[in-house]
């Protein structure tokens, strides 16, 4: 019997009524203003653009983060391109 785990990384999008996200499989935060967020999941950049954005809660541990606003739109970008430097290393530079 094969044991080994499935390594495919976790990441998720809850988008509610255009106002609430939360997200999964956030590695990091490079930039956010109330109207852009650019973050980096395990799966590569994503860019979140709207209105009155608010990064409501964020956890380092589980990557996790739920955003509230008028969310106008979510973009990924290159699949391949991660932030240099994680949670914890931004923490300390």
């Amino acid at each position: 019997m094969n044991d080994n785990k499935n390594t495919v990384p976790i990441h998720n999008i809850i988008l509610e009524n255009r106002k609430k996200m939360s997200l999964s499989g956030v590695t990091d935060v490079d930039f956010f203003d109330e109207n852009t967020i650019l973050l980096y999941t395990q799966l590569g950049e994503l860019t979140v653009k709207g209105k009155d954005l608010h990064v409501n809660d964020m956890s380092v541990s589980s990557g996790e983060m739920n955003i509230e606003g008028d969310i106008w739109s979510i973009v990924y970008g290159d699949k391949d391109k991660h932030s240099p430097l994680g949670f914890l290393g931004k923490l300390f530079r």
